[in-house]
Parts: C-alpha cells; sequence; structure tokens
C-alpha cells in the first residue's frame, strides 16, 4: 500500500552575477538525508563546482570536482557560480512486481542546484542531488540552450575523492579482450586502482561500506572508474567510448545517469540494494502478471561438457526429440522454463564471427518450434528462446520486431540475449552509448510483445527493471560456466562469496547454479583440479539458489544428473521471488549467510557459503513469527565433505524450530548450507 507523498519546496536565490569570474568561493549549500546522518554539501571553489559527502560526522567523500570537457566547444567546468538552489523532500512506498523485496520505501530529500558559466559561452544546467538513508545520487540536467545544442562529450569530469584509503574488490575495465565483466575479483587498497568497472565496493578504514555505482542509464555510456591520481585516492569517471572517442552524442536536453554512493554502516546492511531503484521511474508496464519469476531448466550446460553441440550434426543439443525430453523433465520436477540453445540457423561453422548469418525465426531442419511450444504449453512449460547475437547488432535488430512477434503468437514469454564478441556493432564498445541505446531498444520492444528478458554479456544493471520489470536478470561477471572450461580452471572457493557484496549489489544474475556432477563425469572422465570443474561442495551449490539472486534461476545440471539425488528435492523447493530478504552475517571473499522470505508464504530459505576455510555459524532465527513453529530442512555439507578432494557428501535432516531457536551452520572447506523453514502444518 502505497504512503501518501508529501513534497516540501523552498527557493533561495543567490544571484552573483556581479562576481568576477573564478576568482571567489561560494558559501556551501546542503542536503541531508531524512536520519540527518547523511550530507550532501555543493558549492564553487575557485570557479569549480564541487561536492562532498560526510556521514554522521566523518568525511566518506572529500570535495570532489564536476562537470564536462566537449568536443569543438570550451570545457564546462570553469568560472561557475551558483544561481539558486532549491529543496524538496519526497516519501512513498512501492511495490515491486518481484524482486528481493516486495516493497520499497523511497524517502528522500532533494537539493536542485542552478548553475551557470559567468563567461561566453554562457551555459547553464542543474545539479541534481537526493540523499537518502542508505546512500546518495546526484546528476546532471543541461536544458536545451543556445550555448550548447548538439554536443559532443569528451569526458565527464565527475570525481570521486575518497576521505581515507579503504580495501577495494575490484575487476579491471581497460584490459584487451576482457572488456566484458566476466573477470575474477581483485582486492587492494583504493590507492592502488587502475580502472576498475562499477559496483565498486570499499571498506573503509573506520568500517563503513562505500559502494559506487550509477543509475537510470539512458542513452549514455556505461561509467567506469579511473584510478587514482598520484595517491590522492581520487576515483574519476570513464565513460566507454564510441570507436572515435567521443564519449556521448546528443542534443539537448540532456540528463545523465546518476550517479551513487551507497553507504553502510555494517556488511549486512549492503543488502537488499534498493537506492538505484529508487533512482529510476516507475513501471512502465501497466499490467506485470505475465512477467513470471520462475526456475528452469536447459539446453546448455551439455555444450560446455562438449556432450552437445549448439551446431548441427550428430551431437547436436537443440532437437525436437531432446527438448521433449527436457520439457518433460521440467514438467515433472515443477520447472515452468527450458531454455534452448542452438535451435536457430547461424550457428555452423565459426558462430562467433557469424553477426549477420543468425536468423531468429528460422530453426534448423531437427527443431519443431511451433509444435515444441504447443508441447510445452500442455505440461505448463514455456520455451525461452535463446537470440546469441554474436555482436551483430544491426542484423539482430532488424529482425527484432519479426521475431518477437513469432514468439508472442507461440507462446513464448522470455528470451535470453548473447553478445559473445570483442566488440558489437562493427567496432563499438560492448558499454557504450551505442551499446546502451541498443539494449534498451531489446528491452522496450520486448515488453510491446510480452516478452521479459535475460540478458548475457550485458549492460551493467542501473535499476531499470524497476521501470522495465520485462528486464529480469543478466549475466555481467563470471558464471558457472566457467567452471566447465579447463583453460579457465573454474571459480576459486572465494568466488561467490565476493560476488555477494560485489556484482549482485548491481542487480540479479543468472549464474546458473545446481551442478550435482561436480565431477563432471558426464563428459567421460572425472575431472581433475589441475582441469575445470565447480570448487565446491555439493551443499554449497543448492545454497547459492538462495545467496545469488535471480528472479530466473536455472536448475543447470543435465537432468539424469539429478536422478536418484535427494539433495535434488531442494532445487524443487527453493522459492524465486521474496518478500524479505535478510543479511545473517558475511565478510567479503569469506562467507555469506543470508535468509529470505518467500512471497505471499509463510516459508523461508536460508543460504549460507564459505570460501576455501571450514566454518561455523551460529545463526538466531528471530526473523521467524513468534508464536508459531517451523520444520526446518536442512541440506548440510557431509561428513569429511571438502570441496577439493570430498565435494559429494550432503547430510539432509529436519528439526522443529520457532523464533526462539539458534541454528548452527557448519560448512566445509569451500562448502555451504541450505535450509528450507516451512511453517508446521
Amino acid at each position: 500500500m502505497n504512503a501518501s507523498p508529501f513534497a516540501r519546496r523552498s527557493a533561495c536565490a543567490l544571484l552573483l552575477c556581479a562576481l568576477p569570474a573564478a576568482s571567489y568561493s561560494q558559501s556551501p549549500f546542503r542536503v541531508t538525508s531524512p536520519d540527518g546522518r547523511n550530507i550532501v554539501t555543493v558549492n564553487v571553489r575557485q570557479g569549480a563546482l564541487v561536492y562532498s559527502v560526510t556521514r554522521n560526522g566523518d568525511n566518506v567523500v572529500l570535495p570532489s570536482r564536476l562537470g564536462f570537457t566537449f568536443r569543438n566547444a570550451p570545457p564546462l567546468r570553469d568560472s561557475l557560480r551558483i544561481a539558486s538552489e532549491t529543496h524538496s523532500s519526497f516519501d512513498e512506498t512501492w511495490t515491486q512486481p518481484w524482486g528481493e523485496v516486495a516493497r520499497v520505501r523511497d524517502h528522500h530529500n532533494e537539493m536542485r542546484v542552478e548553475v551557470a558559466e559567468t563567461t561566453a559561452p554562457n551555459r547553464h544546467f542543474t545539479f541534481a542531488v537526493r540523499a537518502f538513508d542508505d546512500g546518495i545520487g546526484f546528476r546532471y540536467e543541461l536544458p536545451a540552450q543556445p550555448g550548447i545544442t548538439d554536443y559532443e562529450i569528451s569526458d565527464e569530469l565527475t570525481e570521486f575523492a575518497l576521505a581515507d584509503n579503504g580495501r577495494a574488490w575490484w575487476i579491471a575495465s581497460n584490459r584487451p579482450r576482457l572488456d566484458r565483466s566476466e573477470q575474477l575479483f581483485s582486492e587492494g587498497p583504493v590507492s592502488t586502482l587502475d580502472s576498475v568497472q562499477t559496483p565498486l565496493t570499499m571498506e573503509m578504514t573506520n568500517g563503513t561500506y562505500v559502494v559506487i555505482h550509477e543509475a537510470n542509464l539512458v542513452d549514455y555510456p556505461r561509467m567506469f572508474l579511473a584510478g587514482p591520481r598520484m595517491e590522492s585516492r581520487t576515483l574519476r569517471a570513464a565513460l566507454a567510448p564510441w570507436a572515435d572517442g567521443v564519449k556521448v552524442r546528443g542534443h539537448t536536453p540532456l540528463v545523465t545517469p546518476w550517479r551513487t554512493i551507497q553507504i553502510a554502516d555494517r556488511i549486512e546492511d549492503l543488502h537488499p540494494q534498493v537506492l538505484t531503484l529508487n533512482l529510476n521511474p516507475p513501471s512502465k508496464i501497466a499490467d506485470t502478471r505475465w512477467i513470471t519469476p520462475q526456475k528452469y531448466v536447459g539446453i546448455w550446460w551439455g555444450m560446455h561438457l562438449n556432450t552437445m553441440t549448439w551446431s548441427s550434426g550428430p551431437k547436436h543439443g537443440a532437437t525436437t526429440e531432446n527438448t521433449r525430453r527436457y520439457i518433460d523433465f521440467a514438467a515433472a520436477n515443477g520447472f515452468k522454463g527450458v531454455l534452448v540453445e542452438g535451435w536457430n540457423l547461424g550457428w555452423d561453422g565459426n558462430w562467433i564471427s557469424n553477426q549477420n548469418a543468425f536468423s531468429f525465426t528460422q530453426s534448423y531442419p531437427d527443431y519443431d518450434l511451433p509444435a515444441l511450444t504447443a508441447y510445452g504449453k500442455s505440461k505448463g512449460v514455456g520455451i525461452i528462446a535463446h537470440n546469441e547475437t554474436s555482436g551483430g547488432i544491426a542484423n539482430y535488430e532488424r529482425q527484432l520486431d519479426d521475431a518477437f512477434r513469432l514468439y508472442q503468437s507461440l507462446g513464448i514469454h522470455n528470451i535470453k540475449t548473447g553478445y559473445v564478441a570483442d566488440t558489437v556493432g562493427g567496432g563499438q564498445s560492448h558499454y557504450g552509448q551505442f551499446a546502451v541505446r541498443h539494449h534498451r531498444k531489446v528491452i522496450e520492444t520486448a515488453a510491446k510483445y510480452g516478452i521479459a528478458v535475460d540478458a548475457h554479456e550485458p549492460i551493467h544493471d542501473t535499476g531499470e527493471r524497476r521501470t522495465w520489470p520485462n528486464m529480469m536478470s543478466r549475466e555481467g561477471a563470471r558464471g558457472q560456466e566457467y567452471n566447465a572450461w579447463g583453460a579457465e580452471g573454474g571459480n576459486p572457493p572465494e568466488h561467490e562469496s565476493i560476488l555477494f557484496f560485489t556484482r549482485m549489489l548491481g542487480g540479479p544474475m543468472d549464474f546458473t547454479p545446481g551442478i550435482l556432477d561436480v565431477y563432471l563425469k558426464a563428459t567421460g572422465a572425472p575431472h581433475s583440479l589441475e582441469e575445470a570443474r565447480p570448487r565446491t561442495t555439493v551443499a554449497k551449490q543448492l545454497a547459492l539458489y538462495v545467496v545469488l539472486y535471480s528472479p530466473l534461476q536455472m536448475a543447470a545440471d543435465l537432468p539424469e544428473n539429478y536422478a536418484g539425488r535427494p539433495e535434488f528435492q531442494f532445487i524443487r523447493d527453493v522459492a524465486v521471488d521474496w518478500d524479505t530478504t535478510r543479511v545473517l552475517g558475511g565478510r567479503i571473499g569469506e562467507y555469506v549467510a543470508v535468509a529470505r522470505k518467500t512471497r505471499d508464504k509463510d516459508e523461508w530459505f536460508i543460504g549460507a557459503i564459505t570460501n576455501a576455510s571450514a566454518r561455523s555459524l551460529d545463526v538466531a532465527l528471530d526473523f521467524l513469527p513468534r508464536g508459531r513453529s517451523y520444520v526446518a530442512e536442512v541440506y548440510a555439507d557431509g561428513p569429511g565433505a571438502n570441496w577439493r578432494t570430498n565435494p559429494l557428501p550432503v547430510a539432509i535432516s529436519r528439526r522443529t524450530v520457532t523464533s526462539a531457536s539458534r541454528m548452527e551452520i557448519a560448512m566445509a572447506p569451500g562448502g555451504g548450507q541450505a535450509i528450507r523453514i516451512r511453517a508446521v502444518p
């Protein structure tokens, strides 16, 4: 139920036209979060516009410059004055159609600062700041004006001058052939950063957690962060460029994405992250009932194990017969979708180079798309159509309406997109303005045809799922597939506990958990650690369904690998849509424990994972309603379990619990624990 928003507006005009250019400073203007703890200060120092952030009186961001440089135009950074400022407040609670939490409170105070040049060409803009209890957001708004119509931005000059040399967890943004986000995380002091991606998570020396990211990315390039200047701990916005080096092209008015700084006193308060959601407009889809969180299976893992192929031939995975088998398996186990990769023409030969060969409407002869969608519908199972582009954006966009119209006519309501290529659109960055425009076009076109999107090799999540809730999940990190690739060696045991406090602060991830055949025996022989295999125990694979949030969760293993495995019951039971999320404890790179309540059901799930070290957690169940009894179904690491030498044992037990109970969660090296807590009938 939404509370009535209220607004309080006041204006204090401060006309400073008579002051000489670049020779003065202005008194600071401030906006404070509703709880009074976060304060953003904006002022002019020697003609430059700067902002700073404090929390509880401690510096978080020291005075940091703002502005732009342009191609063929003077920079917008000097000889500035603040002409006026206005304040307003907002308080509303809104309901998500799906998410980590059902209800989100948007409670903030806003300051809008009108900024003008004191010299020609006398441009002006608004610097908007919103202060929330969990962080702040700011953006630039450049109206249409004679001094700036068509523009080419060379650089956004936004800085983040961090108050201390905290510890950061990061992935690079400037390495050749690593333009995408599928990297292992590094850790080190802020002063050692070079060029990194966001969300960037940092732990300051006073224990405060700070996360820099962005919100509402529309028709603008993705923001990276360029490393500190001469050990100054100052990070700078570094926008993904067009092929010719220009960062942003357009015509005023221009509204940039919000630059966000999430701030938390405790690591447990980093989730659920709703700051970016609150900085996006409300949903543009009036009726969202067709957007359905679900678990699915897929013709996918076999390609990574080399037991199937995307291309046609004797091992072709996407055949009518094989897909019917997957549909039957999904229906028998309560899964609502079957992902099919390799169903459409274009996979033969070097498919990574087949930018213009893919058809998104024509199937291989051994795959009957209309018959399979009808068969799936009769079983309550939908087909998830894979649309791999190999970076061929023009080819995809030419077919977009025809493909989505076909899918709508057949009853296909979910697609998985892919952009496996070093560049997209003939030499453009995966993250530049060109790619951002394309991804938004796909989301909006899909919404028109009643289709939800799971994007791989994507633009990172900036909260647009609030506006377009059919944008459900995405990859954007190093996922399970790396555990099947010998050359890469798999993900180390600490990887997922880092993801939870870094990548997952951006939004849902299609990690594809649920591999029970961790030795990968399906390939013909068990894999050794010198090759690739999941660096987890089986129990940890179960726990990942709770820890790594996605409204679309895959049971990623081959169907035959679930046969006769009692632990598969947890994958059948685990929910994918949540009313409440509560982090019970964690340490980046070490462990995570999180509890989530199923939406519209008296049921909770707990997922806990650890790195290569064994550990035991004492967890209070005080989040359960008082006066009720529950059954806890526990899937724990079994006797002698160890990710390296003995990953298979799972101990399944049950016990009665209440809100007064405590549970000891014991985890083996590289292990985890998954718990379902349901009301006693």
